[in-house]
């Protein structure tokens, strides 16, 4: 994509800091570095978002973004880690391109990833109805 923030790092057309690549998968550190060691992990084969990317990618994306939680953890860098991906503006996607957020977590860092206050005004079973896969 002529416009894609992501597809010029992956062009070389923007520096960036990388952290893993191969012919499939970029992964490098997010420009705001919050916290310390935000890493984007995103497929080189250009996908809006989640709903947008091919399971094939989508899977090994999941796979190298794995690789990297699993790597900064066993290297003392992380005790533990955040992954999530924000598919569509509304869900605060800002760069549309397929991307996996990785957040190195320490004890004690302060950032609350706590579930919301907003209470829903539908039981489960209500919810669970409107949202069945079959």
């Amino acid at each position: 994509m002529d416009n894609c923030l992501f597809c010029k790092i992956i062009a070389g057309e923007i520096p960036c800091h990388k952290i893993y690549e191969d012919d499939e998968v970029l992964a490098f550190l997010d420009i705001t570095n919050d916290p310390e060691g935000h890493t984007l992990v995103i497929p080189k084969k250009h996908s809006v978002n989640l709903m947008d990317t091919d399971s094939d990618t989508f899977a090994y994306t999941c796979e190298i973004a794995q690789e990297i939680a699993q790597h900064y953890v066993n290297i003392g860098y992380a005790d533990g880690i955040n992954i999530y991906i924000n598919s569509g503006v509304d869900a605060g996607q800002e760069v549309m391109h397929l991307h996996i957020h990785i957040l190195p977590r320490k004890q004690g860092d302060g950032i609350n990833f706590a579930r919301t206050e907003k209470q829903s005004d539908k039981t489960l079973a209500e919810v669970a109805e409107t949202l069945k896969l079959n």
